[in-house]
């Protein structure tokens, strides 16, 4: 298993003598709200957001084989009904399905990631269990047979076997697009609406066997793994910790969804508005952010020397001795699937010390 400096040396000995910091305690939720209405969670999703920025890919989906393998030390001391942040698609899920945080907000560059978080949030709210969302997901009937007791590879195997049909696929466009703007009257322009389309005909294209390269064809960097690949892996010691392994973990996520507590942001980690927007609401509220899930965003802010103000942004954050970052490295002696990137975890804390991070400092987009 691969672990963090955290979890070799200990992370109450290591936050208190290097952070002089005092002892752990669990994340505030304080008066976040139970659940936000239409209006306002579209509010902070339009408020909160930046310009459109670029990224090189569509990244629809993670390529991070080894992301459940660091799940049991974090659900070890990370207390539920704190606040997640992250970036990207859905290898975040799995970490909210273990970690039961009270709010999420999913912080990415492109606007594009918000149509697929998007796209997900109607899925989750349309779907009565897993079997339903993983057949309407990639376009295929429901197969016969599956039930709530279902294991995740049983689900994944009937679906793929199952026929798709463009009927289905645009059946499902309508009912996720209705959902949106109609069941939860969302103002979508256009552009928003196409690219909601743009990102679920891929999984429909592709199906289960999806992976990150797929929508630019097919050819890239490394060995990809297939969405099915990736809900069907375990952590390492034989479970399997996905947020699709189980109904009680789908739960966690279907419950965020249709309570609006999983807040798409578009913004760049370095820039002057989306995480600072977040670290005030949550000051405003009395939370805490109890895990960032940041990928490998961290390669990209040290080549383009926005490493400084992206910690300044951090620094604005509420954070306690408990705060962590969960981030995405090169595995140098793992290799498979996943482009060989290992997942691994660090205190917050230790980054804005070490850096000298200075919340008031204004930040430039890159």
């Amino acid at each position: 298993m691969k672990r963090s400096w955290m979890a070799r040396t200990g992370v109450a000995a290591v936050l208190a003598c290097a952070l002089g910091l005092p002892a752990m305690r669990a994340a505030a939720s304080a008066d976040l709200p139970a659940q936000l209405g239409d209006k306002d969670y579209w509010k902070l999703v339009s408020d909160f957001s930046e310009a459109n920025g670029y990224f090189r890919s569509d990244n629809l989906l993670s390529n991070e084989i080894w992301f459940q393998y660091i799940v049991p030390e974090l659900v070890g001391y990370l207390k539920p009904g704190g606040v997640y942040l992250g970036v990207g698609p859905e290898q975040n899920f799995t970490y909210i399905a273990a970690l039961k945080p009270r709010m999420v907000f999913i912080i990415d560059i492109r606007r594009g990631n918000m149509h697929t978080q998007l796209m997900y949030k109607a899925l989750f709210e349309l779907s009565a269990d897993r079997a339903d969302f993983v057949s309407m997901l990639f376009s295929r009937k429901r197969p016969e047979g599956l039930t709530a007791s279902s294991t995740v590879q049983e689900i994944f195997s009937a679906v793929a076997a199952a026929p798709r049909t463009d009927e289905i696929f645009k059946e499902n466009v309508k009912k996720i697009v209705d959902h949106l703007t109609k069941k939860r009257n969302l103002p979508l322009p256009k552009e928003d609406v196409d690219g909601i389309e743009y990102v679920y005909s891929n999984f429909y294209t592709y199906g289960p066997s999806i992976t990150y390269n797929s929508s630019s064809g097919g050819g890239g960097r490394g060995s990809m793994s297939t969405y099915a690949t990736l809900m069907t892996t375990t952590d390492g010691a034989g479970q399997s910790r996905s947020y699709l392994a189980n109904e009680a973990l789908f739960g966690v996520m279907k419950e965020l969804q249709s309570k609006n507590l999983l807040v798409p942001v578009v913004g760049d980690f370095a820039g002057p508005k989306a995480i600072r927007s977040v670290g005030k609401y949550l000051k405003d509220h009395g939370a805490t952010v109890t895990a960032f899930y940041l990928s490998n965003v961290e390669q990209y802010l040290n080549q383009n020397s926005v490493w400084q103000s992206f910690c300044n942004n951090v620094a604005s954050l509420p954070l306690s001795d408990l705060s962590t970052f969960i981030y995405s490295a090169n595995n140098a002696g793992g290799g498979g699937g996943g482009g060989g990137l290992s997942s691994w975890y660090r205190p917050m804390l230790a980054d804005v010390k070490t850096y000298s991070c200075t919340a008031g400092q204004t930040t430039a987009m890159r």
